[in-house]
């Protein structure tokens, strides 16, 4: 094997590695991804998204969600009604054995960041801490994107 054979392997190694790095386990529970569109300046709050895979055979609750980023972080829901959008503070998520929550824009469950810090920039991070009733605290690192959900970073894929 050649000198370049190797330093080519060990390129595409870090290059996968890196794409995995930003997941998480807390017991049997599986974090994905977490991410935030970059937000206007003067945007008062913006968006967190991940997903919850249960790997387990007992049910858990997302029951909180914390960060320095925002004064507040609350769990909500949203949805369209014909063409009006709806969205709502749930305060915990249920996490069926064996089962996944994917939070995406546009649908569903997302953590809204209510009173940012500071405008969201994409390639920066923030620390965010997720709850679980069960299986307790897990803190997170939050990729910012672009609004078009591309990272700035090339390895941070969703």
């Amino acid at each position: 094997m050649s000198l370049r054979s190797v330093s080519l392997f060990v390129c595409a190694l870090a290059v996968s590695v890196s794409a995995y790095a930003h997941e998480y386990d807390l017991g049997s529970l599986h974090i994905g991804h977490p991410y935030a569109r970059a937000t206007a300046p003067g945007q008062p709050s913006g968006g967190a998204f991940l997903s919850i895979e249960n790997k387990g055979k007992e049910a858990d609750k997302l029951i909180g969600v914390s960060s320095p980023a925002a004064k507040s972080a609350e769990i909500h829901t949203m949805s369209m009604d014909g063409n009006v959008m709806k969205m709502r503070e749930v305060g915990e998520i249920e996490l069926a054995p064996a089962s996944t929550v994917n939070m995406i824009p546009g649908n569903g469950y997302h953590i809204m960041l209510i009173g940012l810090t500071q405008p969201l920039k994409a390639g920066d991070k923030f620390p965010l801490t997720l709850t679980f009733q069960k299986a307790g605290k897990v803190e997170v690192s939050v990729h910012v994107t672009d609004l078009s959900g591309k990272a700035a970073d090339a390895s941070h894929q969703h």
